[in-house]
C-alpha cells in the first residue's frame, strides 16, 4: 500500500503555525512582488477568494473582510517542509517527496485493519510536532493515494483520512473524480476523454486497454493500470538529477542602468552555482535572458536572450558570474525599463566527469576549495554572509515583500520571544 500525505494549504497554514491568532481567520499568501493570489486558507476560499486574484485590485475586499496578506516566505515554507518530512520518516523508511507539501510513503507489509489507525497516527503527529494540518490518502498505487487524499479533504475533512482498502472503497473513489482531476490527466488528454463521453475516473478504468493505447499512448496505459489497482509508478526516494537549473525572477522595481541589472543577474547566477555544487554537477552552457513588462503598454517593449557556451563545465560561482555577465553585455540595451532577468544552467555532467581542456589556465582545484569553503561557511552562519563583489548591497532589484512573515526557523534574530 501507499500513503499519500499533502499538507492542508500549506502556506497558509505555516503562517498560522508561529501565530495562533490567525485560527480561523481567513488568511491569502501572495505570488513574488506581491502580486496575486497563490495559496488560501479554507477561510478565504469562502470569502469566494480565487487563486490568481490581484491583490492590488482586492485590497478594498481584504480590509473589509479582514483578510490577513502575507509575502511568500519561502525560506520557512522549506524549512517547515524539510521538518515534516523528517516527521513521515518515522512511519516509513521509504518516502518520496512529491512536492513541497506533499510526500508519498510506502506502506507495504502493514495489515489492513491497521491502515486507518496509522494514517491518524500520521496526521496526528505532524500536527503535534509542527502544527501544520494534513490529510492522508493510502491505497494501493500512487494514482489512487492522490484520489483518496482528494477525496478525504472533499467529502471528510475533520477526519482527514481515506484508505481504499477494499473494492467498493475503490469504485466510490473512481466515481466521485472527474477525469480532469486525475493525476497525470493533463488539459489535452482531458479534452480528449470528454469528447468520448468519459466524465469520471470510473468511465477511464472501464475503457478498453486498446483504445488506451492508441489515443493515449504509455501514459494512459500506465494510469489505466494504476486506476486498476496495478502499481506502475514506484517511488522515486532519490530526487532525479536536473536537466537544467533556472533562476529568473522580476524585479521588485523597474530598472533601467546596466549596473542594477547585472547585480541581480550575478546573484540569481549564484544561486544556480550553489545549487549545482550541492547536486555534484556542472553546466556547460548557459542561457541568459532580460525582458522588459509586457503588460506596460506605454513603454516601449524588449525581450532578448542569448546561449553563452563554457570552454570547461564548471559550478564554481567566480566563473558562471563571469560569463552570465559576458552574456548580459550581447543583449542589454540603453533606454528601457526592464522588469525581469534570469539565467538557465544547461549541459549538465555530474562533476566527476568533467572533460578538461589543454588550454585551460584556470587553477581549479584551488577554485573549488574557495567554493566549498564559502558554502560551509553560509550554511552556517546565514545564506549570502560571503558575498561576490558583483552581487552588490544595492537591493534595488529585490523582490517586493511588503507583507513578509518572519523567519522564525531559521534566523536566530527572528526565533519567537516567549513572554511570562
Amino acid at each position: 500500500m501507499v500513503g499519500l500525505v499533502d499538507c492542508n494549504n500549506f502556506y497558509a497554514s505555516c503562517e498560522r503555525v508561529f501565530n495562533p491568532a490567525l485560527e480561523g481567520k481567513p488568511i491569502v499568501v501572495l505570488s513574488n512582488n506581491d502580486g496575486c493570489v497563490i495559496a488560501r486558507s479554507d477561510e478565504a476560499k469562502a470569502l469566494g477568494i480565487q487563486m490568481g486574484t490581484p491583490a492590488f485590485l482586492s485590497e478594498d475586499f481584504f480590509e473589509a473582510n479582514d483578510v490577513h496578506v502575507f509575502s511568500s516566505n519561502y525560506v520557512l515554507y522549506g524549512s517547515l517542509s524539510e521538518r515534516v518530512i523528517k516527521t513521515l520518516q518515522s512511519f516509513s523508511p521509504s518516502i518520496e517527496m512529491y512536492s513541497i507539501d506533499e510526500a508519498f510513503l510506502d506502506l507495504a507489509g502493514r495489515e489492513a485493519r491497521s491502515l486507518d489507525d496509522t494514517g491518524q497516527h500520521i496526521k496526528k503527529a505532524v500536527k503535534q510536532n509542527l502544527g501544520i494540518p494534513v490529510s492522508v490518502g493510502i491505497a494501493p498505487t500512487k494514482t489512487l493515494a492522490k484520489m483518496a487524499n482528494r477525496f478525504a479533504k472533499k467529502t471528510k475533512p475533520r477526519l482527514g483520512v481515506h484508505v481504499l482498502d477494499t473494492s467498493d472503497k475503490i469504485n466510490e473513489v473512481l466515481q466521485f473524480t472527474g477525469v480532469e482531476d486525475i493525476w497525470g490527466v493533463g488539459g489535452q488528454y482531458t479534452k480528449l476523454l470528454l469528447r468520448h463521453g468519459m466524465k469520471t475516473a470510473m468511465d477511464l478504468a472501464n475503457t478498453p486497454e486498446e483504445w488506451v493505447r492508441r489515443n493515449m499512448r504509455v501514459v494512459g496505459q500506465r494510469t489505466l493500470n494504476e486506476l486498476k489497482g496495478i502499481p506502475c509508478l514506484a517511488l522515486e526516494e532519490e530526487v532525479p538529477l536536473n536537466k537544467n537549473i533556472c533562476v529568473a525572477r522580476g524585479f521588485g522595481k523597474l530598472l533601467t542602468k546596466k549596473t542594477e541589472v547585472e547585480e541581480a543577474l550575478a546573484n540569481y547566477v549564484s544561486i544556480i552555482a550553489r545549487k549545482l555544487r550541492k547536486q555534484d554537477l556542472c553546466c556547460r552552457e548557459i542561457h541568459v535572458f532580460i525582458q522588459t513588462n509586457i503588460h506596460r503598454r506605454e513603454d516601449d517593449q524588449y525581450r532578448q536572450s542569448v546561449n553563452l557556451q563554457l570552454p570547461v563545465a564548471t559550478n564554481g560561482s567566480f566563473e558562471l558570474i563571469r560569463a552570465a555577465n559576458q552574456a548580459l553585455g550581447l543583449i542589454f540595451r540603453e533606454g528601457y525599463y526592464f522588469q525581469k532577468c534570469g539565467c538557465t544552467a544547461m549541459d549538465l555532467v555530474p562533476a566527476a566527469q568533467v572533460q578538461g581542456s589543454m588550454f585551460d589556465t584556470r587553477n581549479r582545484l584551488a577554485e573549488r576549495e574557495v567554493m566549498s569553503t564559502v558554502d560551509k561557511v553560509n550554511v552556517r552562519f546565514g545564506k549570502d554572509v560571503v558575498r561576490f563583489a558583483r552581487q552588490g548591497c544595492s537591493g534595488k532589484w529585490k523582490l517586493r515583500q511588503s507583507k513578509l512573515s518572519p523567519c522564525y526557523t531559521t534566523r536566530i534574530n527572528e526565533i519567537l520571544t516567549i513572554k511570562n
